[in-house]
């Protein structure tokens, strides 16, 4: 894990932990590090709920599918990234959504229920474990919470207006590099990808933002009605 103790320190679990500590918290939540191809799962819809992850290299998009296939991007997740946290302290016996790596991935796997319980050893790192988990399953919900906003918009632009303004207040300038390609932003905001390619073609027409790839620029702050 010393490889990875600068990409751990960015995870929100780890967050005062000392480097010293690392190697022997792990151990105590019964970690081990796996390797994920590209395109392969990391853990599939109906796995058992039981571990806790974090992206260590690579890239991680979590996905739910409906009855019929149609696919909505929950997530994507970054080096330093927790996740199925919230699936696994809520007592579901099984994984809800899948993880599948988008680019060739190193993931951490955490035993959750080693997490929640202080081992007989009294590890001192285990209460500071627990409020850094409290704190971002709250940040969790609040991402979520941006998420639902946006898909309760009207219409495609709306959502896509809605998700690119807050992108810029995000980074604090008029132009950002999103962190989806065009079918990946279309699952996230739940629409079809030919209708919002359509709108951003408009939008670019009309002058109101400019775009290549993932990369836009907000040209009409407040266009977005």
């Amino acid at each position: 894990m010393k490889d990875f103790f600068e990409i751990l320190s960015q995870c929100p679990l780890f967050h005062g932990i000392e480097q010293s500590d690392l190697n022997s918290m792990i151990s105590c939540l019964d970690g081990k590090t796996i390797h994920v191809p590209k395109g392969n799962p990391v853990f599939l819809e109906g796995s058992p709920a039981r571990f806790v992850g974090v992206v260590l290299s690579g890239t991680v998009q979590v996905v739910r599918e409906d009855y019929y296939g149609n696919r909505i991007i929950m997530t994507i997740l970054q080096p330093g990234e927790l996740f199925a946290e919230v699936f696994s302290f809520a007592g579901l016996e099984t994984m809800p959504v899948s993880a599948i790596a988008i680019k060739h991935s190193e993931i951490l796997l955490l035993d959750s229920s080693r997490i929640l319980t202080p081992c007989s050893n009294s590890c001192h790192f285990h209460s500071l474990l627990l409020k850094n988990l409290l704190q971002g399953m709250a940040q969790k919900n609040l991402e979520l919470s941006r998420k639902i906003r946006y898909m309760s918009q009207k219409s495609t632009k709306e959502k896509l207006m809605a998700f690119l303004l807050d992108q810029a207040k995000q980074h604090k300038s008029t132009e950002f590099v999103i962190p989806y390609d065009r079918q990946a932003l279309a699952d996230y905001l739940g629409v079809e990808r030919s209708a919002m390619s359509t709108e951003i073609g408009k939008l670019k027409k009309s002058g109101e933002i400019d775009t290549k790839g993932a990369w836009f620029c907000i040209k009409c702050a407040g266009s977005n009605t």
